[in-house]
């Protein structure tokens, strides 16, 4: 196969598939005279538009659930309800270790579901096991909901069980939308997933606003009832859309999977672009099903070791940059300024998460994945030193309404962080997961690197009010540091997909292309992308 690292982008002078290549493979358009259509196709159609935003339900049922427990913990019937009663104030309130488990026991299923998600998807078809996880969250809900008064441990195990459904669709939904989208807009479409996180969260918080003043355990049954949309629009609405298509190709259904392709580009069947990627695609699936595979090649596949570790750490960072850290704090910060109403105060806050989480669908496409996370992670770190720094040294922590300034400095920094996190590593790290996989391993290793995620997102909701209560606002030292250290693994590490299609993303790690030279990149029309990868296995160089 030729590959050029760097110049321009070539052209070929022959046909991109020959008529021999077209006679073995009966999915591949057949054109008169060989000629095939190489009009522009549309930026984005509307089917792919529906589905980027139907798909997309899965993050605003994660973002949605996210959303409503922080407003229970404050909610005056949720703490009457499952809270316990302290004589020296004459009040309800959950103790550190209950609330800490409330909270995260959903990281808990979530990881569980992360986990699990792999083979059923494998199995069943990317569409059923999306329907079949929303399924599971809303029996997650009903114990919820019908939880009786004093049983809290009920609405633990309610949210555990909500919780394998969250994290299976932290799966699904990038994976379906990574194998569907065409590769021009795909950064964007897998981004709107973290876009509709911010969303569900924003609008759990209006709706706890809305329910907070509500005498009886109303106050949060509505809320809770509401996720029931958001799961019944996503399980029902995906069974309207076809299969993904590179799950129907490596099923044997090329038929289905070529007019799927026709159908998401907007393009005739005869398009170069419908022609290119199935054999792309039927190279990749050649050279991959040579031999047997075991799921540990997931780690001992060609480059897979690299790639899932890689994954691995993105999706760890992106916890570890800190993110929650300031939604814990906001109430605190936001007194400085006069705002005491802790619904106000996260509302200010979700609004800014959404609000700037468009930005990113423009961005992953305009400037690439490279330059926005290195870019972003910066950003971020210096964000977390000064606001740490005015926190820890600046701020009253007693009373903050008499350092007002100091305030105002923290809430600026943390609206900044907010700014760079929800433009870059919040839905791009998804974008970047889902493109680091071939066909055969990508499902399994997007549970496990998703896993991580759900590690890191547990272990910070449960200890951060044990670590902030011993060094405060230092704290913040900690995710400046691990801000730096993700913007480093991405310069050093990971290889710019922006506009390449999956199998020419794999292509790129298995021949060890230069992270800082990725962007230069190119793989002319034509060539066989499934050359490397069966030399790579011939010749026993696996698990590198």
């Amino acid at each position: 196969m030729a590959i050029h690292s760097s110049g321009r982008r070539g052209t070929s002078t022959s046909s991109s598939i020959t008529a021999a290549d077209r006679g073995n493979h009966p999915a591949l358009p057949t054109v008169e005279n060989g000629e095939y259509d190489r009009s522009a196709p549309p930026l984005i159609t509307w089917r792919v538009f529906a589905m980027g935003i139907l798909v997309s339900m899965g993050g605003l049922i994660f973002g949605y659930d996210t959303g409503e427990i922080s407003g229970f913990l404050t909610m005056k019937n949720f703490l009457e309800e499952f809270g316990t009663y302290d004589p020296s104030t004459g009040m309800y309130a959950f103790s550190d270790v209950r609330s800490g488990l409330i909270v995260a026991m959903l990281s808990i299923g979530t990881l569980i579901g992360a986990l699990i998600a792999a083979p059923i998807a494998n199995a069943i078809g990317r569409r059923l096991s999306i329907s079949f996880w929303c399924l599971i969250f809303m029996v997650g809900l009903v114990v919820q909901i019908a939880t009786p008064n004093g049983k809290w441990y009920e609405i633990v195990v309610g949210r555990w069980l909500a919780g394998l459904g969250v994290g299976a669709l932290s799966i699904m939904v990038p994976l379906f939308q990574s194998e569907t989208a065409p590769a021009h807009i795909r950064g964007a479409i897998v981004c709107a997933y973290q876009l509709f996180i911010t969303l569900g969260i924003l609008i759990a918080y209006i709706i706890n606003y809305g329910t907070n003043t509500i005498n009886g355990p109303a106050a949060w049954r509505i809320v809770m009832g509401i996720g029931f949309i958001w799961a019944a629009i996503l399980g029902l609405g995906i069974l309207l859309f076809p299969e993904s298509p590179k799950y129907a190709y490596s099923r044997g259904r090329k038929e289905e999977a070529k007019q799927t392709m026709t159908k998401m580009l907007g393009v005739s069947e005869n398009h170069y672009k419908v022609a290119r990627e199935l054999r792309e695609m039927k190279d990749k699936l050649e050279a991959e099903s040579a031999g047997d595979h075991a799921w540990y090649e997931v780690f001992t596949g060609p480059r897979m070791a690299y790639r899932t570790w890689l994954g691995v750490a993105l999706q760890a960072f992106q916890q570890l940059t800190g993110a929650n850290f300031f939604f814990y704090y906001g109430t605190s910060i936001f007194t400085a300024t006069g705002l005491s109403d802790s619904y106000v105060t996260s509302i200010i806050l979700g609004t800014i998460n959404v609000a700037f989480t468009f930005p990113g669908l423009y961005f992953v496409e305009r400037f690439g994945r490279r330059p926005c996370l290195v870019i972003g992670g910066i950003w971020m770190s210096v964000c977390f030193v000064i606001f740490a720094s005015v926190g820890h040294f600046a701020l009253d922590q007693v009373d903050p309404t008499n350092t007002p300034k100091a305030g105002a400095a923290m809430i600026v920094f943390a609206c900044l962080f907010i700014v760079a996190y929800a433009s870059t590593w919040g839905p791009m790290v998804w974008t970047v997961t889902s493109e680091l996989f071939p066909q055969r391993y990508r499902a399994t290793s997007m549970s496990i690197t998703t896993a991580s995620n759900w590690i890191w997102n547990f272990l910070i909701a449960f200890f951060t009010p044990f670590i902030t209560s011993d060094i405060d606002y230092l704290y913040g030292y900690v995710f400046a540091g691990c801000c730096l250290t993700a913007s480093a693994i991405v310069y050093f590490f990971l290889l710019e997909s922006a506009g390449r299609s999956l199998e020419e993303v794999d292509t790129m790690y298995i021949t060890h292309v230069s992270p800082r030279q990725s962007a230069k990149w190119i793989a002319l029309e034509g060539e066989d992308l499934g050359e490397n990868t069966h030399e790579y296995r011939t010749n026993g160089q696996k698990g590198e």
